[in-house]
């Protein structure tokens, strides 16, 4: 019995360190923005573009995607 729990217990551990990490609410999700900010030592212009996208719900690193054009028949 102890055996399984353990098991259940160790592949939820990875199945989790896996996943992507997501703030649990705005104000964590405002200090992770500022530190990577600080940490591309980011100022003015740049900082406040910077903040804008990451508290963004969007997820995608390469921003908005583009639409293929129509083939012709």
């Amino acid at each position: 019995m102890i055996g399984r729990f353990t098991l259940a217990a160790s592949l939820a551990v990875v199945v989790l360190a896996g996943a992507p990490a997501k703030a649990a609410t705005p104000q964590q999700k405002l200090e992770t923005c500022n530190f990577g900010a600080d940490d591309k030592k980011l100022a003015g212009a740049a900082r406040k573009s910077f903040l804008a996208k990451c508290m963004s719900d969007k997820d995608s690193p390469r921003g908005k995607s583009v639409a293929k054009p129509k083939q012709q028949p």
